[in-house]
């Protein structure tokens, strides 16, 4: 992530200097630091868990058995000790369609799949290419992802039972009016006004469970008849249970749950690596991303087996964690054995509280996330990066997070070397000897080679021509095949040609053509590692 971005994440969330070192060992006080840290975050796993589940169109307890498994396992090998991991928005949305048009089976094997799947990432090191995302990318990202969020509560504000599976998640529904709207609208405001105002008296307890606890008490106190987490299922459950997903193994299972599987797997990859190098800025801490995508795929893997939705690192759980205290692996596993206990003997409890209470704690998170300032900087930046931050947000609304990371990925890269390539220049002169100069400025590469032949006039040049490379650099094949070109091009006028500052490999490669005279006595050694295959034709160095 963007040091740009960590920062602004940083300022906002006001974070100390909260520095953990593991030679300072467990002390009494590290421990009580650990799990105090641990259970705050397990109560503010709850509702978000519920709300999540609700998303994906599956029971409230999916949720919670995903956020418990996940949060034990990639708390015990994760690649980042104080990442919180457990059932997200991101992956719900995409999740929903599968449900409804095929149930909660296919969730089951496709969020087994998208373990392994993410296992593999880890083991090829695919973790390292989050390095690529640019920052417009990443405002159009989280922007996207609050948009979807916010899109997916609006289903709480229809009549109950009036909407219908139209195959891709429940569509359609009659709109909340009159006093069931004005109830809904009020409570929703009072949980997000709660959570606005509690950082300011006390952070002893989690804003969006004082807020949950505030609106639940309510609700309770005056026996206000609106919908509660207990009218849509149940969620009491016991320990979680291995579960084979009762799908036919068969080809048309395969083709059903692969898309969903690579897509989710995706996600998740990037959230997690996303929110391990921002836990990594803030703690001082670099690496282990390979380890992390390891991590989620074993923990997606053993959920899909136990009954869970899947999920990934929680940016918002997580920066709970930190603000806590909490440095180390116990406070993950705390905060998972704390959440299975509130499976076990709170469900009474959880299933009191006000759906709106969940759509208010759901809108916070949408506020938070959004990246507000974006709207005020894209006057201010370049109109490529206005336009990419813009594209990945509409394309993540539209389709989903993954493809939007990559089409702003692939773009910004396009926009990147064509400008590069627009960059490529030469400065002309005589020599004493009536040899003409060309001194090449700017990278050679396949989206300039087309340019760099255009530069030369074979035809009105003498007979000695020499190209000067010292403030150009050689990047790939195409790079080559352009020098070769204008080479031929000055061969068969009978004229020579004599190239000057390339690397001794560059050298052997053009000289091994046949075709080039090259004058290297003024060349530097550049000693760069340079390799090259006949075969594929592919050249690094310069």
């Amino acid at each position: 992530m963007p040091r740009a971005l960590l920062a602004s994440f940083a300022k906002r969330l006001a974070m100390p200097d909260l520095r953990w070192s593991p030679d300072e060992g467990f002390t009494p006080s590290r421990v009580r630091i650990e799990l105090l840290s641990g259970l705050t975050v397990s109560l503010a796993l709850v509702p978000e868990a519920v709300a999540f589940a609700f998303v994906a169109g599956v029971n409230p307890l999916v949720g919670l058995y995903a956020a418990f498994m996940v949060g034990l396992i990639t708390a015990l090998i994760g690649g980042r000790p104080g990442m919180i991991s457990g059932a997200t928005g991101a992956l719900a949305v995409v999740m929903v369609a599968l449900v409804a048009q095929h149930g909660v089976e296919y969730l089951f094997a496709t969020v087994v799949l998208m373990g392994l799947l993410q296992v593999f990432a880890g083991v090829m090191h695919w973790g390292r290419f989050i390095r690529l995302v640019p920052h417009p990318v990443m405002l159009g990202f989280v922007n996207g992802l609050a948009i979807v969020i916010f899109l997916a509560q609006l289903g709480q504000f229809k009549v109950p039972g009036s909407m219908v599976d139209d195959g891709h998640g429940m569509s359609g529904g009659e709109w909340l009016s009159g006093q069931p709207l004005t109830w809904m609208l009020g409570l929703v405001g009072l949980t997000m006004l709660v959570i606005w105002v509690m950082p300011r008296v006390t952070k002893i307890i989690p804003a969006p469970l004082a807020g949950i606890g505030v609106v639940a008490a309510l609700v309770i106190g005056l026996g206000l008849d609106v919908p509660r987490v207990g009218d849509l299922a149940s969620i009491k459950g016991g320990l979680p249970t291995f579960h084979v997903p009762m799908v036919p193994l068969s080809w048309e299972m395969l083709q059903i749950i692969l898309p969903y599987s690579i897509i989710l797997a995706a996600i998740g990859l990037i959230e997690s690596l996303l929110t391990l190098n921002l836990v990594g800025e803030m703690t001082g801490k670099r690496g282990g991303a390979s380890q992390e995508c390891i991590a989620q795929g074993l923990a997606n893997t053993a959920t899909g087996f136990f009954g869970g939705m899947g999920g990934c690192a929680m940016i918002g759980q997580s920066m709970i964690n930190v603000k806590s205290g909490g440095r180390t692996r116990l406070a993950g596993i705390a905060a998972a054995v704390f959440l299975l206990l509130f499976i076990l003997v709170g469900a009474p409890v959880i299933e009191q509280i006000p759906l709106a209470a969940l759509v208010g704690v759901m809108f916070m998170v949408v506020i938070g996330t959004f990246a507000w300032n974006s709207l005020t900087i894209l006057a201010r930046v370049p109109l490529t990066d206005a336009f990419v931050t813009v594209l990945v947000t509409v394309v993540t609304v539209m389709e989903d997070l993954a493809v939007a990371v990559v089409v702003g990925v692939i773009v910004s890269a396009l926009a990147y070397a064509w400008n590069n390539a627009r960059r490529i220049h030469a400065v002309t002169g005589i020599g004493s000897s009536g040899e003409k100069i060309y001194q090449v400025q700017g990278p050679l590469f396949f989206g300039s080679s087309e340019g760099f032949v255009e530069l030369f006039e074979p035809e009105e040049d003498p007979d000695c021509v020499i190209v000067d490379f010292a403030a150009s650099r050689v990047v790939d094949q195409s790079a080559l095949q352009a020098i070769e070109a204008v080479a031929l091009k000055y061969q068969g006028l009978g004229k020579q040609i004599q190239l000057r500052h390339l690397s001794r490999d560059c050298h052997k490669l053009l000289n091994k053509a046949g075709h080039l005279m090259v004058d290297s006595d003024d060349d530097p050694d550049y000693e760069l590692a340079v390799n090259y295959s006949v075969r594929t034709g592919i050249l690094g160095g310069h």
